[in-house]
């Protein structure tokens, strides 16, 4: 059992040094974009401590742009950045690969 989580915990470590290298070598793109919709996902965690359970949950927030070309682009983004997204807004995005870097809205 304990070979099999650190088995799990090595391959998700191996997995995010390939994507944030595979990011690093991206060049960074800066295009018109418009906002077409968010989305959250909700992680409940439980955790075992002297026979108490707690539980915790965290929040990844995500927004789907879509181009000029008309594809569209799913980005996980800050939860701040987020909420000052609306779907429909217009303006710059940029991004590194998979990595969002900021949106600056159109007035």
């Amino acid at each position: 059992m304990f070979f099999l989580v650190f088995g799990m915990i090595f391959v998700t470590f191996i997995r995010g040094i390939k994507e944030w290298n595979y990011n690093n070598q991206q060049p960074v793109l800066t295009v018109i974009a418009r906002v077409v919709t968010k989305r959250t996902n909700i992680s409940r965690h439980n955790h075992h401590h002297n026979n108490h359970i707690h539980t915790s949950t965290s929040t990844s927030y995500y927004v789907t742009f879509e181009v000029e070309s008309g594809d569209r682009i799913e980005f996980h983004v800050p939860g701040k950045e987020y909420g000052l997204l609306v779907e429909g807004d217009l303006g710059k995005l940029t991004f590194q690969g998979t990595r969002f870097i900021s949106f600056e809205r159109e007035r």
